[in-house]
Formats: structure tokens, sequence, C-alpha cells
């Protein structure tokens, strides 16, 4: 029988849609929720499921920014038939997300028995939420907010593309969290390391959903249920990103922090009197 039923993964759709990319931990919610509706978050077959998922998340990137990946992609492209075009910086930009995707690629895989094992536990979760806030706050306030995007370089991106190896090893810490944190203390706009994590969580993400499918699907996961947990990912994802986009033009990062706080104080109320199971 399915780990997870249908009616479980649309839950866990929306969640995974509306926190993957906002800097609260989609992670940390996911098993939060597998947590209250009694699904054990350390079942290889819950921990593959969550990563495909996030499929359906990054999907939605893939849509809501198809004007600019394929600017980025075709000027790639011009630029290894042209040795001239390889001065533009959507050529440079284009290597930068691949070398910046490396670093997390080499700890996911040498680290996976620790990712979905003792790492696993609501008690990281919970601890990282706060942690990653603290982190969140110093980077908002000490950031000057004056840096575009056409102003990044590949020591931003490489510097940012590492960040998400916190998030990888503690969950709860957030990879948006991480990655926005990182590039507002290289000074970036707040838009700026804010589409600079959508850029760079692309291949990580969609990397770690195909590595996870065929684990997903021999571990007990039907397919119904992953393809309902993806659509509604990737539907609610949409919708999260847009959101995300108009507010952060205007507001800072506070609003994240504090919510951030409560659920990890929360989650250890939870934790410390047995309601939920780390």
């Amino acid at each position: 029988m399915s780990a997870i039923s249908v009616g479980q993964a649309v839950v866990l759709g929306v969640v995974e849609g509306v926190t993957e990319f906002l800097p609260v931990s989609s992670t940390g919610h996911l098993k939060i929720t597998e947590g209250l509706m009694g699904i054990p978050v350390d079942d290889k077959a819950v921990v593959a499921f969550t990563a495909v998922i996030q499929v359906g998340a990054i999907a939605a990137v893939l849509t809501y920014f198809s004007k600019d990946i394929a600017r980025i992609v075709t000027a790639w492209g011009r630029g290894l038939a042209n040795r001239e075009e390889r001065y533009h910086h959507d050529y440079k930009f284009a290597w930068w997300v691949i070398y910046a995707t490396l670093p997390i690629v080499v700890v996911g895989l040498a680290a996976k028995p620790l990712i979905e094992g003792p790492l696993a536990s609501l008690w990281v979760v919970a601890g990282s939420l706060i942690v990653g806030s603290g982190l969140m706050w110093a980077a908002d306030q000490m950031g000057r907010h004056k840096r575009g995007e056409d102003d990044t370089s590949l020591k931003d991106a490489m510097l940012v593309g590492s960040s998400q190896i916190l998030a990888l090893l503690f969950p709860g810490f957030s990879r948006s969290g991480a990655t926005m944190s990182t590039g507002l203390i290289l000074d970036l706009e707040r838009v700026a390391a804010t589409r600079l994590s959508f850029f760079l969580g692309i291949p990580a993400l969609t990397g770690a959903g195909l590595y996870e499918l065929k684990d997903a699907l021999g571990a007990g996961v039907d397919t119904l249920p992953l393809v309902v947990g993806t659509v509604v990912s990737f539907v609610v994802a949409y919708a999260s990103i847009a959101w995300l986009l108009k507010f952060v033009a205007k507001h800072s990062f506070n609003a994240f922090v504090a919510y951030r706080i409560v659920v990890g104080l929360l989650l250890f109320g939870l934790l410390g009197t047995g309601v939920l199971n780390a």
C-alpha cells in the first residue's frame, strides 16, 4: 500500500507550492505537515515523495521565467558557437548557474545517508528555522541593497549557490532563505537576490526530484499520489512566485523572520509535549 494517499498528496502539494520559494523552509513545513498527518518523516518513500513533488514547483519557475530562461539559454548556445558572444552577461550567467550547482550536488550525494536519516529529525527542523531566522534578519539589516541583477558575478553565483548546502543539511534552514540572505549580504537588491535564488534553484531541485523518482516509485508510493501532488505543487507555486516578487519589491524580510521564529518555537513545543514524534 502507498505510504501517502491522494488526499494527503493534495495537502502536501499545497504546502510545497506555498513554501518552496518563500524563505520559510518548504522541507520544514512538509515535515511538520507529515508529522501532523501521522506520516513517518524519515520513511524513504516519504522523503522521495517530497523530493519529486518539488518538480512541480520547479515547473512553475520554468513557466514563470520562461522568457528569461529562453534568453539565457539562447545566449549560451550562441556563445558556444561564437567566441564574440561569450562576453555577453547572459552567456556567462548560464555557466555560473552550472558551476554554482556543483557544490550542492557533491554534498548531496556524499551526505545522502545523513540527510535521509539523523538530519531529517523535526528537532533539527525546529532549530534550523530559528537559527536561519537570525541569519536572514542580519543579512537584511547589513545589506546595502544597491546591486541589480546585471551586476552579479561568478563569485556571487558561487557563494549563493553554495549556501544551498545549509538547507540541504539542515532542513528548516530554507534553501530560499539561505540563498536570499547570502545575496543580501553581497549587497544585492531584494528582487535581484530573490530572482537569483529562483534561477539557482532550478537545476538543484530538478536534479533532486529526478534522482529520487526511482526511489519513490520503488519504495511504495503509487504513481497517482505523485502526479496529484506534483500538479497541485505547480499551480500553487506559480501563484506564490508572482506574490513573492511583488512583496520583496516593497517590503523587508522581517515578516518571514517573525513567522519562522513562531513556527520554530511552536514545533519545539509540539515535540516537547509529545504531540509530534521527531
